[in-house]
């Protein structure tokens, strides 16, 4: 995974481009990889753990959303997406919810496997999205399977 990461780090530079993350789950585990890259400082803007739906809320993220899709929903990645793009004026800004095969009392879910996941291109104007479900007893490797996924879909729409 760290090439894969590696080569998205040098596209980002080579093209004057920059990324920012709003994660949930993941619990900043795209911003970790990506700043395991030398260099990674000339493309990562910023970077925000939102683990509560005040948080998201606090940084932009519109209420209504959660309140009509819920927080674990494509809509509410998309929300995270553009919201940090557009507070760290990012080219890109990653958008990550979702449940690793638990269980929120406060935010019930159809599928507590599901994890959400949008990539927000500001100057498109448009998503980049996808979703993967984790099933692991283990968060960590949930987490992981998580973050696997991110990186292909950035590398595949770089």
């Amino acid at each position: 995974m760290q090439e894969k990461v590696e080569k998205i780090v040098r596209k980002l530079d080579a093209n004057q481009k920059t990324i920012s993350t709003m994660e949930s789950c993941t619990g900043g585990g795209v911003v970790n990889a990506i700043t395991n890259i030398e260099g990674a400082s000339d493309v990562l803007h910023y970077s925000a753990v939102t683990y509560s739906n005040e948080f998201k809320v606090k940084m932009g993220v519109n209420q209504e959303v959660i309140d009509t899709y819920t927080v674990y929903s494509m809509e509410t990645a998309q929300e995270m997406s553009k919201v940090i793009s557009n507070f760290a004026s990012s080219n890109y800004g990653i958008g990550i919810t979702g449940m690793l095969n638990s269980v929120d009392p406060a935010n019930p879910s159809k599928n507590p496997n599901k994890v959400y996941i949008s990539i927000y291109d500001r100057d498109k104007n448009t998503y980049y999205n996808d979703t993967v479900e984790v099933f692991s007893n283990s968060r960590e490797e949930n987490k992981r399977i998580v973050i696997e996924k991110v990186i292909e879909v950035l590398e595949s729409n770089l």
